[in-house]
């Protein structure tokens, strides 16, 4: 019998040409699973076939767990009984007691069979899926075999993949024949059908696409820096030249534009701009804002945000349908764009001045005159004012350094009066607030003095509430937040 369990595998492994060691795991399972129904049986059973004569020895075991995680008496042993029988074992080791190996002969190859076959056929589409992982074929392309469920399942050679319903293009009507190209998006091993998930409306699918039409960009002279689709509709890409004699822009659109609308017919029309890429965010935000022409751009790297002033006249087209044109330019840029006229501008900047000059003028105890020297000279904060280098402020045509100092001192003394109220507001903040990850001192005395003192006080506010209480961005308030409530769902 153990000669013909050696041969068995022997003929397995080379018909379905996968290695021996995967025939045995497999034969294992099948015999496993067949003692199991013998004995009536749900617990664990391990059969272990010796690989050089083909004897096996068949073993009913237990994982040793902590006593109080004992959960399931047929699968898992307390810790302390366990000990009873081996003196020295540990957590997550196995006790084993040996059973009566069951027949081969009796079960037979047939009863086997449909394990095996189904952990050789899984060995086969890990192997299939290694040898295409290893290609490194991020383009794939393929005939549409069947529909199901709206999604395409695509023949890629040997290996079958998905392209699901929401990855494909809008309006695009796929029948069965079709011949598409997409780009690998993931790829889902605990899936029993087709393994590769692909995309059509992804921003790298656009990449790979302008890859395959530029040369210049696998040879390394251009590069595509990033990407931003609405899918069908339109796209926004930023390239890059490694190259000073290569005009980026010209070389992607190609000859009479045919190499911008090849990637165009593949993604159903849609329409691409192409932007040159700039290292000063500034200028690549103006670039990704075209056709529409920018007046100016004020930065907030605190925010990552830039308020960009448009003529009324260009306004529109900055916008772009449906808001479009101003959207892609974000996700191109990675940046916030606040789009604005140049009176909205004005107006805004107004409402900014005024609130800084009641600041200065309530806190440092000075005239309308002199808040508006310090705002004309780009003073915006008290600590601005206190830590500011000398020689900068004496600088100020209008203020003498008498007036100087008197300014920075009372600028600093604001500054420690409010640090020792801060610390008194936080004598009644709780630890759990204090230590959480993401807080610190100032903000959490902020919260306090709007009677935040706890955790959980916190992770009952809203978004917006947390926002106006402390005036931070929306992604810094939903982490706090969220890592707040972290506890409730433990």
């Amino acid at each position: 019998m153990s000669r013909e369990i050696l041969l068995l595998v022997d003929a397995l492994a080379r018909e379905k040409n996968v290695s021996k060691e995967i025939v045995f795991s497999a034969l294992e399972a099948a015999l496993a699973s067949a003692t199991r129904r013998r004995n009536h049986d749900q617990g664990d059973v391990r059969v272990a076939i010796d690989r050089e004569t083909g004897t096996y020895e068949s073993f009913r075991r237990w994982l040793v767990v902590a006593d109080e995680a004992v959960e399931d008496p047929t699968m898992q042993i307390g810790i302390s009984e366990a000990r009873k029988r081996i003196a020295d074992i540990e957590l997550d080791e196995y006790i084993e007691e040996a059973l009566e190996p069951i027949d081969f002969g009796r079960i037979g190859a047939q009863a086997a069979k449909q394990t095996i076959v189904q952990k050789i056929r899984e060995a086969e589409r890990e192997q299939l899926l290694a040898d295409f992982l290893e290609r490194k074929e991020h383009l794939v392309t393929g005939n549409i075999k069947r529909i199901e469920r709206g999604s395409a399942i695509i023949d890629a050679g040997r290996i079958e993949a998905i392209l699901p319903r929401d990855q494909m293009i809008p309006k695009e009507n796929l029948r069965m024949g079709d011949r598409v190209k997409a780009c690998l998006m993931s790829v889902d091993r605990s899936a029993r059908g087709p393994q590769l998930v692909l995309s059509r409306t992804s921003p790298q699918f656009l990449i790979k696409l302008f890859e395959l039409e530029v040369p210049e960009i696998e040879d390394g002279l251009l590069e595509i820096k990033a990407a931003a689709r609405d899918p069908g509709v339109r796209a926004k890409i930023a390239v890059k030249s490694n190259d000073a004699r290569i005009d980026p822009i010209g070389t992607c659109v190609g000859m009479r534009g045919s190499r911008v609308q090849a990637v165009t017919n593949e993604l159903a029309g849609e329409r691409v701009d192409i932007v040159l890429w700039s290292a000063d965010p500034a200028q690549l935000v103006i670039g990704a804002l075209a056709p529409a022409e920018v007046s100016s751009v004020v930065v907030d790297e605190d925010a990552h945000s830039m308020d960009v002033v448009v003529d009324e006249n260009e306004l529109a087209l900055a916008i772009g349908r449906n808001g479009q044109n101003v959207r892609l330019a974000s996700e191109l840029t990675g940046w916030t764009i606040n789009l604005m006229t140049v009176e909205e501008s004005k107006e805004r900047a107004e409402t900014e001045h005024e609130t800084i000059r009641k600041l200065f003028m309530e806190k440092l105890d000075v005239d309308r005159e002199v808040a508006d020297v310090l705002i004309e000279e780009g003073f915006s904060t008290i600590e601005e004012v206190a830590y500011v280098p000398l020689n900068e402020m004496l600088e100020i045509e209008s203020f003498d350094e008498e007036t100087v100092n008197e300014l920075r001192n009372r600028a600093r003394n604001v500054l420690l009066t409010a640090a020792i109220v801060d610390e008194e507001q936080l004598e009644h903040v709780s630890e759990d607030l204090l230590n959480l990850d993401g807080m610190d001192k100032p903000l959490a005395a902020k919260l306090a003095r709007s009677g935040v003192l706890s955790r959980d006080a916190l992770a009952d506010l809203a978004v917006d509430d947390l926002i106006e209480l402390l005036g931070i961005d929306i992604e810094r308030a939903k982490s706090l937040i969220m890592t707040a409530r972290a506890h409730w769902f433990e």
